[in-house]
């Protein structure tokens, strides 16, 4: 889950359905344009308020890939290799804490790296199924819901702009052309250090009790 506005009413979708959540922020460090440390704790404290006991708050430093993509993949893969590091630290963390599934906002076609060809591309291989609750809505029908749930006052304060996003991203590419860009940078190893280093945040209340 990030601080935007789709990702907290994705959540939202899948606690109402009687899931235990275990939110996973990926803070992006020096590439996303500000600390939004607080306003993810706000997002995530508001979800525990309507879902009292069902959710759980975990951090993971996304900046490790980021950093790796900067220096050795092509930048206009940046934003699916970006999805993909996230979907398998996601994946990864699954298998860590017991947990079935992993819950993405996405929508389908409203930014490069959600255009079907690519989601297929980010999430190939991975043990886990990606549930997207969002993925036929538009973005109005999710604010509406984000206003109802109040999250969207939240999601748009102070709403930092990603630093690594390049100008002209691709949007359509075959896994295992991505896998090639992905692998130039040590995709693997950078996993596995930031599963490593995922730390639980405190969000005052209860938390679920995954293994």
């Amino acid at each position: 889950m990030s601080g935007g506005i789709d990702s907290p009413v994705a959540t939202h979708m899948i606690l109402r359905k009687g899931y235990d959540v275990a939110i996973l922020n990926m803070n992006s460090g020096r590439f996303s344009g500000g600390d939004d440390s607080e306003k993810i704790l706000s997002i995530a404290s508001r979800l525990e308020e309507l879902h009292p006991g069902r959710v759980a708050l975990y951090r993971a430093m996304h900046e490790i890939n980021l950093s790796s993509f900067e220096h050795s993949s092509n930048p206009k893969y940046t934003c699916l290799l970006c999805k993909r590091a996230m979907l398998m630290v996601a994946d990864g963390f699954c298998e860590r804490v017991g947990a079935d599934l992993i819950v993405m906002g996405d929508s389908l076609g409203q930014v490069a790296s959600q255009t079907l060809h690519n989601l297929a591309a980010v999430g190939h291989g991975l043990m886990h199924p990606v549930v997207r609750p969002l993925i036929g809505f538009d973005k109005l029908d999710i604010e509406s819901i984000a206003k109802g749930i109040g999250t969207f006052d939240l999601s748009i304060k102070d709403a930092p702009s990603c630093m690594a996003a390049p100008r002209y991203p691709i949007t359509r590419v075959e896994a295992d052309r991505l896998e090639q860009e992905a692998l130039k940078a040590g995709i693997r190893e950078n996993v596995e250090k930031v599963l490593d280093g995922i730390v639980g945040i405190d969000i005052g209340k209860g938390r679920p009790s995954f293994k």
